[in-house]
Formats: structure tokens, C-alpha cells, sequence
């Protein structure tokens, strides 16, 4: 008998890779850039607050991290490219990216105007397809493969009664944008994977693990669907996007992985 030649040592190895982090000061964001970081990649951190952009700068660094900034949010092709030259410039190319950006405008469809609807899908999925096209271009003239992770949620699967009309639609957009690419770059040994997450600890969701009686009401109302029986913590996302972004899923490419504590399994 003879082992097959597996080292689990190196699978998630992802020392001195080139990653973009877009959206990298919001909650997510912060996971994806300490959660890279910390396992070797070199990181072009992108957001549109170039104050709290320079402190994640400041603290990245202090942890030992490269780090180069990008000022910009993937609103337009130019934006999409300057950040895509950072990377290219300071770290010799791309190799992975993990769009972390997005935004939510919660109203009953009847309040919900076109223009705010707009702005979602423009946040949402606009940018994700801006940011995708101009990294994957980058991977596909390296042509040494690469990792596209996408940010969905609970709710590109599942629809919600709080007036989530315009968020639903767009993380199902995002859903169809990751297999969509996902089989269109296979050839090139690019994978794109989406992680789609519930309810986890962020300053937003502070309030869900409070001690007060409204938190505890609604918490005990989610966490009934919920089979683990807990919120999401940050360290929760971890464990998946290094997977997604690492050689450990070469073989993975247009899945939506679900980091809800079995949320949308039942």
C-alpha cells in the first residue's frame, strides 16, 4: 500500500502571495486583511475612507504585514485598475483577491426608490464584476492561476421579511457572478468562490449580542434556525477564506460556502 503524496503543512501555505482586499476597513474586511496577513501574503488594501484606511495601514504593519493602500472603492474601470497596478507595482502582481465591500438600504419595496435600489446593486454587484474583470485580466497574463473570493450571504439564498428586496437581490446576483466565472476562468487555474455568511460579531451586530431584553428577543428568534446554537464570530470566517485562497481548493471553483452555523440548511 502506498499513501497517496498529501502535506497538509503546505496546503494552506500562502506565504508571499499578492492578495487585494477590497472593502479591507469594514468588518470583513479586517478579517481578510489580519487572516492573510498573518499567513504571509503581501496585502493592497483597498477602501474609500482614506483615514481609517491609513490606521489599518499603520496596525497591519505594526503586526509585521506588508502593506501597500489603495484610496479608491471599485466604482469605475480606472479605480478597478489603479488598484490592480498597486499590487502590481509593489508586490509584483495579483494573487489573490477577495472583494470584502458591499452595503445593505433596508425598506419595504414600496419605500425603496429605484435610486436607492440602484445604489445596492451598484455596491453590491457592480463593483464586484468591475474588480473581478480587472484582477482576473491581471491572473490570466501572469498566468500562474489565482483566487477570486467574493462576499455573498445568507441571503442571496434565503429571502427576509425586514424589506431586504434590493440586499437579497444582489447577493444572488453575486451568487450567479461566482459560478458564472467560476467556469469561465477554470481553464486558466483561476477558482471563484464566494463566502456567504450570517449574522457574525461586527460592530454593526453589536447590539444582537447585548444583554438587553430586545437583543435577547431577537437573538433567541434567530438562533432557533440556527443548529450550532450561537452567533457567528469573526474567527469563523477565517477558517473558509483561507481554504478559498489557498492551493486547498484547487479543485473548488463556483461554490458558495456558508458560514452560518447551518443556517440555511434547514
Amino acid at each position: 500500500m502506498t499513501l497517496p503524496a498529501i502535506d497538509p503543512a503546505t496546503l494552506f501555505d500562502i506565504r508571499g502571495k499578492s492578495a487585494i482586499v477590497i472593502g479591507a476597513t469594514g468588518a470583513f474586511g479586517q478579517v481578510v486583511c489580519a487572516t492573510l496577513g498573518r499567513a504571509g501574503a503581501k496585502l493592497t488594501i483597498a477602501a474609500g475612507d482614506g483615514e481609517a484606511l491609513a490606521v489599518l495601514g499603520d496596525e497591519l504593519r505594526a503586526d509585521g504585514i506588508a502593506v501597500a493602500l489603495a484610496n479608491r472603492r471599485p466604482g469605475s474601470e480606472a479605480d478597478c485598475a489603479a488598484i490592480v497596478a498597486t499590487a502590481q507595482v509593489t508586490f509584483g502582481g495579483v494573487d489573490i483577491l477577495v472583494i470584502a465591500s458591499g452595503m445593505n438600504d433596508v425598506a419595504p419595496i414600496g419605500e425603496l426608490t429605484p435610486a436607492r435600489f440602484d445604489a445596492v446593486m451598484r455596491a453590491n454587484v457592480d463593483g464586484a464584476w468591475l474588480m473581478a474583470r480587472a484582477a482576473g485580466a491581471a491572473m490570466i497574463a501572469q498566468a500562474r492561476g489565482g483566487k477570486v473570493v467574493l462576499t455573498s450571504s445568507a441571503r442571496g439564498k434565503l429571502g427576509h421579511p425586514a424589506g431586504y428586496s434590493a440586499y437579497c437581490t444582489s447577493k444572488a446576483a453575486v451568487d450567479g457572478l461566482t459560478r458564472a466565472l467560476g467556469c469561465e476562468w477554470g481553464e486558466h487555474g483561476i477558482t471563484v468562490n464566494a463566502i456567504a455568511p450570517t449574522v457574525f460579531r461586527s460592530p454593526l451586530t453589536a447590539w444582537m449580542f447585548a444583554d438587553d431584553d430586545k437583543a435577547k428577543a431577537v437573538r433567541e428568534g434567530f438562533l432557533a434556525r440556527v443548529p450550532v446554537g450561537r452567533l457567528g464570530e469573526p474567527e469563523d470566517l477565517a477558517g473558509p477564506l483561507l481554504f478559498l485562497c489557498s492551493r486547498a481548493s484547487d479543485f473548488h471553483t463556483g461554490h458558495i460556502v456558508y458560514a452560518d452555523g447551518g443556517y440555511t440548511a434547514g
